[in-house]
């Protein structure tokens, strides 16, 4: 859910440049004629919409934009900004787009089609491969190939003030090889609206794992928001000077802490890695079935340092044989030994570790294989496949490594110092809206999709509001309208079927933005598992979003939604509920309807029974004679199975309005 990376100096320096001017985009060397990275080889210019141009240029110089017998001119104001609007243009290219001023730069390849920003947090980010895999991942990339789909993928960036580009590696054809790292959801969204309406479609894809909605909103809409006033008011004041001694200080307390890892570490020695022995006695360790996160085993609350052991049995047939260790990725930091012999390191919780081992450490018979792990924050451990843990003979048989390793806590970080926020910390108010939304403005696009709130979810009563205001606020920066914003409602997760939650409450704040006009929701309850806060089938992910778009955008009939509550009437000891989004009739998947509760005046929830007649759904409980209210799949992970006959799934629901778990849970400094 949020993303792992602690910024080095000589990084966090190059931030500063970018976080307080232009940070790219096309130009030549010495000349003064510049687009945004947005304008460039293969681009998507959306269709059938006027098309701002832009850039900057030498004060007063003259810009001649020409594409599809288009010709536009501008002049640099005195600040050397420039802008220019193109004719609306039909789907189709490619064509070249020329630029004009000191210098020509010529932009082939661009097509004309509908473009959609794809943003949020992990569950947008998760892409295909990587650390994402998602279902069936080989296969998917292997058939991505839609020249006509472009993706453009913003890299991270924090600013504390708009800034004028982003950094990206530019536009790219979807093909196998550059979808693998591209968001999935988005991905599976544009592929859907391509194959539909079969014109060119152009994803631009600027998310952060582990973010906060405030962070996407601009200073000018938090400004008017009590909550988030003051952190906003910090984060404008800070300097460039500031942001430089704040990083010096943050590497400082980093290297302090690297220290501290070793000094305080029970399974270090002088700085010798003792536990990596091969006679160390292991006997009274704990035993953890690998790959998992060990915060879904036995460690649930633990960042820091924990040793891995497996001794494995080897054939005489392996001695004197060169071997291959694979380990899968390993959240985040890794020193994996055999036979007490370093074999080497590796930091990067999505990185796939793949160790040679020297053919004369091999052993006939027991061997033992250590894995030294070093999680600062968030998940820790080996969290692959089974199929990643082997250890292979060069080119001949492998061995399984998935199963039971020997485990012992090394160093738990919370009996040490707190280190300081980074100063590229990116739940700060504003702070991504600068640098990853803002130098976006205003690329012409047809829509937005969005896929966050996991990160909200303990202030989910405010969300209420902060949600829609991040809406008002891109379509007001972007002024083209209400432009269609469509967004994932959050899948399950966490188990206590039974036990409301926040992001029950969550999700309800979610459904609330639907009062926003040209606003969609796709239902993903089922998709989502206990274990695992990354659903792996985005693919029906990101045709429910397409759903939504090809319905409401390009005129299909088709159905667009899954039931949405309406209202409730009483009859006697139950109560009748009416849905939206019902057509076809209502459908209980798997047997008899579940996740319904119902309270009296008392607001005691019971379990209850329900039954669909017709196009609603009649509600009781032997344990409420006399209910008022009744909650339908209001759990962090709830079992529920209600849906309409195109199969799409009812959305979480109460009738209620008594005061939840998150009221009060406002005011952040996220400074």
């Amino acid at each position: 859910m949020r993303s792992k990376a602690f910024p080095t100096l000589v990084a966090g320096a190059l931030a500063v440049v970018l976080s307080w001017g232009w940070a790219g985009g096309a130009s030549v060397q010495g000349t003064g004629l510049r687009l945004p990275a947005l304008f460039a080889d293969h681009m998507v210019l959306q269709r059938e919409m006027e098309v701002p141009v832009w850039g900057s240029a030498a004060p007063g110089d003259e810009i001649a934009i020409e594409i599809a017998g288009q010709r536009k001119v501008a002049v640099a104001d005195e600040n050397g900004d420039w802008r220019t609007t193109l004719d609306p243009l039909p789907a189709g290219g490619p064509h070249e787009l020329v630029v004009q001023g000191d210098h020509t730069l010529h932009f082939s390849d661009v097509l004309v089609g509908e473009v959609w920003l794809a943003s949020g947090q992990s569950n947008m980010e998760m892409p295909l491969a990587g650390w994402g895999r998602i279902l069936d991942f080989e296969a998917e990339i292997a058939r991505a190939d839609y020249p006509e789909i472009r993706l453009f993928h913003v890299e991270h960036t924090t600013a504390m003030r708009p800034q004028s580009d982003v950094e990206t590696t530019g536009w790219k054809r979807c093909s196998p090889e550059s979808v693998a790292e591209f968001s999935s959801t988005a991905y599976f969204f544009g592929r859907r609206v391509y194959r539909e309406i079969g014109i060119p479609v152009g994803l631009v894809h600027s998310s952060w794992g582990g973010t906060v909605a405030e962070a996407w909103t601009s200073a000018g809409t938090l400004e008017g928001m009590d909550d988030f006033r003051e952190a906003v008011g910090e984060v404008k004041s800070t300097t460039a000077e500031d942001i430089i001694e704040m990083r010096r200080a943050f590497d400082d307390a980093m290297a302090s802490r690297q220290r501290a890892l070793i000094e305080n570490d029970e399974g270090m020695e002088d700085g010798s890695f003792v536990w990596a022995g091969v006679d160390v006695d292991d006997s009274g360790w704990s035993t953890m079935d690998l790959p998992t996160k060990w915060e879904d085993a036995d460690l649930p609350e633990l960042d820091g340092v924990v040793w891995f052991r497996r001794r494995v049995e080897l054939p005489a047939s392996w001695v004197n044989s060169e071997l291959v260790l694979t380990l899968g990725p390993i959240d985040d930091g890794d020193e994996t030994f055999f036979n007490g012999v370093s074999l080497g390191s590796t930091y990067g919780w999505d990185m796939p570790r793949r160790y040679k081992v020297p053919a004369d450490l091999v052993r006939a018979g027991g061997n033992v294989i250590t894995v030294r792990v070093w999680d600062p924050y968030y998940s820790g451990g080996l969290w692959g496949e089974p199929k990643d843990l082997n250890l292979e003979e060069a080119g001949g048989a492998g061995l399984s490594l998935a199963g039971p390793w020997s485990y012992k806590v090394g160093l738990d970080l919370g009996e040490l110092e707190p280190l300081p926020i980074s100063p590229d910390e990116p739940n700060r108010p504003t702070v991504l809206f600068n640098g990853m939304i803002s130098p976006l403005v205003p690329y012409a696009i047809r829509g937005a999709i969005w896929y966050q709130g996991e990160s909200n979810s303990s202030r989910a009563y405010q969300y209420r509001t902060l949600f829609p205001a991040l809406i008002r606020d891109w379509r007001t920066i972007w002024g083209q309208g209400d432009f269609p914003f469509y967004f994932v409602q959050l899948a399950a997760f966490e188990p206590g079927p039974l036990e409301a939650g926040a992001w029950a409450e969550l999700r309800e704040a979610q459904a609330m933005a639907l009062s926003l006009p040209a606003t969609g929701m796709a239902v993903a309850i089922d998709i989502g598992t206990a274990a695992d806060v990354h659903p792996k089938n985005k693919q029906e992910v990101g045709n429910r979003l397409a759903r939504l778009a090809l319905k409401r955008v390009y005129g299909e009939e088709i159905v667009d939604s899954g039931p949405l509550y309406r209202q409730m009437s009483r009859e006697e000891s139950r109560i009748r509920l009416a849905f939206d989004h019902a057509q076809g009739g209502l459908e209980a998947k798997g047997g008899a309807l579940t996740g319904f509760t119902l309270a009296g005046e008392d607001q005691a929830f019971f379990p209850a029974e329900a039954r669909i007649e017709d196009d609603t759904v009649v509600v009781w409980s032997g344990e409420v004679s006399d209910p008022v209210a009744v909650r339908y799949g209001w759990a962090d992970n709830p079992d529920c199975n209600l849906y309409n006959a195109a199969g799409l799934p009812a959305s979480p629901f109460r009738t209620d309005a008594w005061p939840g778990i998150t009221e009060g849970a406002g005011k952040v400094d996220e400074r």
